[in-house]
């Protein structure tokens, strides 16, 4: 697993100690989140939007419809930048200056490439994998008017930071000494209900939904 090679977009500012180098981490964070906010300047104006993603190697997949117009700009090589966070805890000091948050995240810098032919389908097989894995295998296949309305696009993860807080409260030593207020971490827990069956299919839970109520996302932190 090679490191992260940072560029001068990529690289931190401002809490460097925060930063991550392993390119393994930049998988990990991308892996555990399901949505994705894309960034963009359309038509003058910066615009950022929830989007649909998935992970396949070093290639990050975004999934909009075709009439989206961020995702038809995305397509024309315009500068993109995502971002996707996980939020972990939150911190409480001693001050209200220094409440804080634990939490990873990851910000990807590029140039997206729109997909067709085999490509957009192993896009789209990604996607589906990332949200709903095992929905590919089980479900009815995308058709041809589906395939024509949904735009796919690839963008390398070749330029991404990675930066992490995961600790308590960081106070000054003055207030550290006082004692006047409590001080500590509130977990943030994100965990699946169960699955509620559509009114009109008489299909059985299959094991791939019912097994995501006790996979990675019921831990702490997501």
């Amino acid at each position: 697993m090679t490191p992260l090679s940072p560029t001068p977009r990529s690289t931190l500012t401002r809490k460097k100690d925060r930063g991550r180098t392993e390119r393994a981490e930049l998988h990990a964070v991308l892996n555990e989140g399901l949505v994705c906010h894309l960034g963009l300047v359309l038509d003058g104006s910066p615009v950022v939007l929830p989007t649909g993603y998935g992970r396949d190697g070093d290639t990050l997949y975004l999934h909009g419809s075709t009439g989206s117009p961020s995702m038809r700009a995305a397509a024309t090589g315009l500068d993109v930048c995502v971002t996707v966070t996980l939020l972990d805890a939150v911190v409480y000091a001693r001050s209200v200056n220094d409440h804080s948050m634990n939490y990873r995240s990851a910000v990807v810098h590029g140039r997206a490439r729109l997909l067709s032919g085999d490509e957009k389908l192993r896009g789209l097989h990604a996607l589906t994998d990332h949200l709903a894995p095992g929905s590919w295998e089980h479900a009815r296949e995308v058709n041809a008017k589906e395939m024509a309305a949904v735009t796919v696009l690839a963008l390398d993860l070749a330029e991404a930071s990675v930066k992490v807080r995961d600790v308590g409260a960081l106070d000054q030593p003055a207030d550290v000494a006082a004692d006047a207020a409590w001080a500590g971490v509130l977990p943030i827990r994100t965990s699946f209900g169960a699955p509620e069956t559509d009114a009109e299919c008489s299909v059985p839970v299959p094991a791939h939904v019912a097994e995501r109520r006790v996979g990675p996302s019921t831990k702490p932190g997501r």
